[in-house]
């Protein structure tokens, strides 16, 4: 370290020193906790003096099969991977090159030879953590697979009291789950076929195919998660809804389920409702500072209408619950009724709708108009009727907040028009609309420029030189994109707002309006932004502002 020019030789000594009064801690590590060193420079040293090469674990391509060759106890306990196979040896990915003893307990295990790599500590843990929670999985599925082979559906009985690693078919869901966490993914699919029943998972919006199952586990498998989502195992005929709550690495996980009939038996879906979700601009909502401050400025009203849009999946839940969590640190009443109770937040009231009881979104708004609120939240405005009541709410002196289903933000209002709302109430109890996209970010592992078409060009208004092309890799599943951010178009309700939603003006004329007096950014800029950016692509771009061409 010191020949290359990374240390002094009086920082050498120190490091020495306290190593000596510490215990035998490596030098290594003592250099980069006096911060004299990043790990960085230090493994790069390493890698020159000895020889090896230094790969960034978190894009390499690694082979599922030759991690397999040790268990995930010993690769925590070295910290070390073994990442592929090349001409017989076996590339293991190391942090501590200097622990032979390690190396060759790894060596003796696996019965090959290895030739090591090294690797930043933190990025290899998380490999190890994704990797061994992957073949988790695969290896629950198989050991369902062995042990219903042959057996028929009515003979296999499911021991509800059983640990995971007693049951094929709990430890199975189970290892389906904790898979899904790893892997960020929103929604678990579970798809009877004819011959054989497939798991697929939606990550970053897109679903990707994960594992085939026999088809003779499927109807264990629909009990098992009947059965946690406390719905009746017995009834086939008809959908189902439920719900169950699970601790995954710490962190508890809101599992609705959806049960379906379909021809070959019953399809479910798991929607997992991470309690604490890693989005870009956390502290400002998820949106730009311009669109924040518009936000934040609505949400201080004392009373009034403010409309969050998009089609399924667009976040505005979340952004819900995350304005919600800012209000409620104010001495405050906020009750919500929804459908469902996607997360529960400390200090509010919610409500979920129950409608074979009659607790409906109406029957439920007008309850909650009783309970001396100060905030309301409809998780949904469905129909005339809870457009209506909401609308009464806010102008009596509530703030109420609700999602709809709209393309923009100045089309939420004609959309509000049409299933009933009058103009002149919706004119006085409106404080703003905001309209929302997930856009997925391109996979900073494998994406590459692409020169834009005419045809984009034009849908553009400009050319874009370095946009980025989707390619596909391992770290992204295959899709070219890796996490996603939003885009938000936020439309301010003033005076002359008013007047023109008064007086049943075109869509086209509030956006115009908005766009030249309120500086307000449509989503398709936004859009347009993120591509100038390299954050996303012409094909996000093209599929979120389609409407818009």
């Amino acid at each position: 370290m010191v020949s290359a020019g990374y240390i002094t030789e009086d920082q050498l000594k120190e490091a020495l020193a306290i190593q000596k009064q510490s215990g035998g801690k490596r030098i290594g590590q003592m250099l980069i906790d006096l911060g004299y060193v990043s790990e960085q420079q230090m493994l790069m040293a390493l890698a020159d003096r000895l020889d090896v090469e230094l790969v960034d674990i978190a894009s390499y391509t690694i082979d599922t099969d030759t991690v397999k060759l040790i268990p995930k106890q010993m690769a925590e306990q070295y910290l070390m991977l073994p990442i592929d196979q090349i001409d017989g040896e076996v590339l293991l990915a190391v942090n501590d090159p200097l622990n032979l003893y390690a190396i060759e307990d790894i060596r003796q295990t696996i019965g090959m030879p290895v030739r090591t790599v090294l690797a930043q500590e933190q990025p290899l843990r998380d490999m190890i953590e994704y990797h061994y929670a992957g073949i988790k999985a695969k290896m629950a599925a198989e050991n369902a697979n062995a042990n219903t082979a042959g057996v028929s559906i009515d003979e296999l009985v499911i021991d509800t009291s059983a640990g995971a690693d007693d049951a094929p078919i709990i430890n199975l869901v189970n290892s389906l789950l904790d898979k899904a966490f790893q892997d960020n993914a929103s929604d678990v699919h579970i798809e009877p076929f004819e011959s054989n029943v497939v798991v697929r998972m939606r990550i970053d919006g897109t679903l990707i195919d994960y594992i085939q199952l026999q088809k003779n586990v499927q109807d264990s498998l629909v009990a098992r998660i009947k059965i946690m989502g406390d719905m009746d195992i017995a009834e086939r005929r008809i959908p189902q809804d439920g719900h169950f709550r699970v601790r995954i690495q710490g962190q508890i996980v809101n599992v609705r389920v959806n049960v379906i009939p379909t021809v070959f038996g019953e399809k479910v879906v798991l929607r997992l409702i991470m309690s604490a979700v890693n989005i870009d601009n956390n502290a400002t909502f998820g949106m730009n500072q311009d669109n924040y401050d518009k936000f934040l400025k609505m949400l201080m009203s004392p009373n009034g209408l403010i409309y969050i849009t998009g089609p399924t999946g667009s976040g505005k839940s979340t952004t819900l619950y995350m304005a919600l969590a800012s209000l409620s640190q104010k001495p405050i009443n906020i009750s919500t009724i929804e459908d469902p109770v996607e997360k529960n937040l400390p200090r509010l009231n919610q409500v979920q709708v129950h409608p074979t009881a009659g607790l409906t979104f109406e029957v439920g708004l007008r309850a909650l108009m009783r309970q001396d609120p100060d905030v309301i939240m409809v998780g949904e405005t469905r129909d005339a009727e809870t457009a209506s009541i909401s609308i009464r709410a806010a102008v009596t002196g509530h703030l109420v907040l609700s999602t709809l289903h709209t393309n923009d933000a100045a089309s939420t209002i004609v959309r509000l028009v049409d299933i009933g709302a009058e103009p002149y109430m919706l004119s006085s109890a409106l404080v703003g609309v905001v309209a929302q996209r997930l856009m997925r970010k391109v996979c900073p592992y494998c994406s590459r420029e692409e020169p834009l078409s005419e045809r984009q060009i034009e849908f553009v208004g400009h050319d874009i030189p370095n946009a980025k092309k989707a390619v596909g890799c391992g770290q992204c599943h295959g899709s070219g994109y890796l996490g996603r951010t939003a885009i938000h178009e936020i439309l301010v309700v003033d005076k002359h707002m008013r007047k023109l939603i008064a007086s049943g003006a075109e869509s086209e004329e509030m956006k115009l309006y908005a766009i030249r007096n309120q500086n307000m950014q449509t989503l398709k800029a936004a859009a347009i932004e993120l591509v100038e950016r390299g954050i996303t692509t012409m094909e996000e771009l093209e599929r979120v502002a389609y409407y818009d061409d």
